[in-house]
């Protein structure tokens, strides 16, 4: 891939992406698989003037590895520094950015129980901390390349190859082939001209249907907002979370949601794919599951705690967008969910109530706001989906028609 390319990519993260403030730090979490990208990323970041660029980096192995040989008890544990650290990033509200790059299936050998209960030992810990930073600081999830990652995107090339078209896979979903600011900038007024169309239309339900089985009706919250593409921090400051991004997404009513949904594409949780999935909600939560491989960890992923029975997001993504007409299947949830509608099981979105800096994490749960420890975007759909919403009034408005906006 050209290294200017490159270069206009790190850009479009470090400005449009995060919209790195002057004197600001910014903490970049990576894999090893493109180092010189990410030196590009951390001069870009500089350039716009952060005070300091941090960089953690992360392998899968050694993840696979800790998962063997910790204790359940050491896996546990929250240390003193790490505390120290969130106590760190609430008072100065670093800029994140995740670069994603990992094999899809990379912790498939590595102890998934062990995985899940330390993360729900910590997580009590972590969640204060979550609370006070939400919506205060920019953050952006972007992908790079890895080799296993492309090779099980494009598995019959040489590891070369395939990360090359993949790169350019990446780029293409991105809008960052050439000038890539001014294409998000008209990508952004174009998702903020269906949230305006959503939100005028005072939606109560939405009911999903589609010849694989899908049968879904989901309550959404009397006040919050359909929300797309940029958004802005409590101090003004705007930002795009995610590159690429064709979604249009709300928060629905915790625990108010009724039917069968059936997955499209695989989910990638944990480093271990989920495959050939359906969930049933009764009574506003997940009562049954089913899958062809790996039920066992998508059993123990709505057990988390109780908000991951239940949904935090309705995202809304036309058949007819980018990555879905590339025919490639990412089998990665970044982009996978870009190219299809989807769900969220667990925390919803605060951001989506009307007003919602006037609210307190109290008031966020009293209003049907979910709360959880997870957030997993999972796929639903198809060609053939149909959206009907239901106003308030009793009026039913077509949203989707065989897979497309209706509108």
């Amino acid at each position: 891939m050209k290294k200017n390319t490159l270069k206009e990519y790190a850009r479009l993260i470090a400005q449009k992406g995060v919209n790195v403030q002057k004197g600001q730090e910014v903490w970049i979490t990576a894999s090893l698989d493109q180092p010189a990208f990410v030196e590009m990323l951390v001069k870009e970041c500089y350039s716009l003037g952060a005070k300091e660029v941090a960089v953690d980096w992360q392998h899968d192995p050694l993840t696979v590895l800790d998962s063997k040989y910790m204790s359940q008890d050491a896996m546990n544990e929250t240390k003193d520094w790490q505390i120290e650290k969130m106590k760190y990033q609430t008072k100065t509200l670093p800029a994140r950015i995740y670069l994603d790059s990992e094999d899809p299936d990379g912790l498939k050998y590595a102890r998934q129980d062990k995985i899940s209960k330390a993360k729900m030992a910590k997580y009590p810990i972590r969640k204060p901390y979550i609370d006070d930073m939400d919506n205060k600081y920019q953050w952006c999830i972007a992908s790079v390349p890895g080799v296993a990652w492309a090779k099980k995107v494009f598995p019959g090339e040489r590891a070369s190859l395939a990360v090359e078209k993949l790169w350019q896979a990446i780029l293409f979903a991105s809008r960052a082939q050439s000038d890539a600011i001014e294409n998000w900038n008209r990508h952004n007024a174009d998702l903020h001209s269906k949230c305006d169309y959503l939100n005028s239309l005072g939606l109560k339900y939405l009911e999903y249907s589609s010849s694989n089985g899908t049968n879904l009706k989901v309550e959404l919250l009397e006040n919050a907002n359909f929300l797309a593409g940029s958004e802005k921090t409590l101090q003004g400051v705007e930002f795009n979370p995610n590159i690429p991004s064709e979604e249009v997404f709300t928060t629905p009513k915790a625990g108010s949601v009724e039917g069968v949904v059936y997955a499209t594409k695989p989910l990638s949780y944990q480093g271990a794919l989920i495959e050939n999935f359906h969930l049933i909600f009764k009574d506003g939560r997940v009562c049954e599951v089913h899958a062809e491989k790996n039920q066992d960890l998508l059993k123990q992923m709505i057990s988390m705690d109780e908000g991951a029975k239940m949904l935090g997001e309705c995202a809304l993504v036309p058949q007819n967008s980018p990555i879905s007409n590339s025919g490639i299947l990412f089998y990665n949830t970044l982009f996978d969910e870009n190219a299809s509608c989807h769900l969220a099981l667990g925390r919803g979105f605060s951001n989506c109530i009307k007003n919602y800096q006037n609210y307190s994490q109290k008031e966020f749960d009293e209003m049907g706001v979910n709360t959880s420890m997870i957030h997993v975007d999972f796929m639903i759909g198809a060609d053939d989906m149909d959206i009907v919403g239901v106003c308030k009034d009793g009026k039913r408005a077509q949203i989707f028609k065989n897979g497309n906006w209706a509108f």
